[in-house]
């Protein structure tokens, strides 16, 4: 006989594994057909995922990669949280943007009267 493995909705699952604040909206998300499931783009927040999924999808300004650990039985702190996923996320570093070549950008106050005095003709 075949077992049942253990399911849980996809937007309810991101929620209880703290990627997303709300359920609604890890629900829109989902809505926005911006998740994949196991190389699937799914587009309803009730498709149901177990041990073993990979779910990737956008936060912020990265795309998360994880695969589903266990479903869960509530919304915990983000320790119990952290045990429902195993990240596999390549984290990018952000390159500072470079520094101006004349400065540190628009000129203060300060600045500006020193170039308007700089420019004036000299008293005779």
């Amino acid at each position: 006989m075949e077992e049942k493995r253990e399911t849980i909705r996809l937007d309810k699952w991101l929620w209880q594994a703290r990627f997303f604040k709300t359920r609604t909206l890890a629900a829109a998300v989902v809505k926005a057909g911006s998740v994949r499931v196991n190389s699937l783009k799914i587009a309803k927040p009730s498709f149901q995922v177990g041990e073993g999924d990979g779910i990737t999808f956008p936060q912020a300004s990265q795309t998360r990669v994880v695969v589903v650990q266990a479903c869960g039985s509530r919304r915990g702190p983000a320790a119990e949280a952290q045990t429902l996923y195993l990240d596999k996320t390549v984290f990018e570093k952000k390159v500072p943007r470079e520094v101006t070549p004349w400065g540190k950008g628009r000129p203060t106050k300060k600045d500006r009267r020193r170039l308007d005095l700089s420019h004036k003709p000299p008293l005779d």
